[in-house]
């Protein structure tokens, strides 16, 4: 599904197995959004997921969350496949 977003965090939940972790996305209006205190416009979940695969788009590691963040986005499409994720969008150079 594709959505609209300047920027995106990804992170895993608590809980699930060994292999497989529950995970969100949260959109927001704004770049680096763990700089600020302000709530996602929307947050998407996904249960059981083996790996998030980012194919083509420049993101950032946050270390003290373990989280990735991707900032300058036009568009973002993620697809869920079976245990993988697909996310690939377009980010301006601003």
């Amino acid at each position: 599904m594709k959505y609209e977003a300047k920027s995106i965090i990804i992170g895993r939940k608590k809980g699930g197995t060994e292999d497989f972790k529950p995970c969100f996305f949260a959109f927001f209006d704004v770049n680096n959004p763990h700089q600020k205190n302000i709530v996602p416009k929307k947050i998407v979940e996904f249960d059981k997921i083996h790996k998030v695969i980012i194919e083509g788009l420049n993101l950032s590691y946050l270390l003290p969350g373990n989280d990735l963040v991707i900032n300058n986005l036009e568009e973002v499409e993620i697809k869920q496949d079976g245990e993988h994720i697909h996310v690939k969008g377009k980010q301006s150079h601003s």
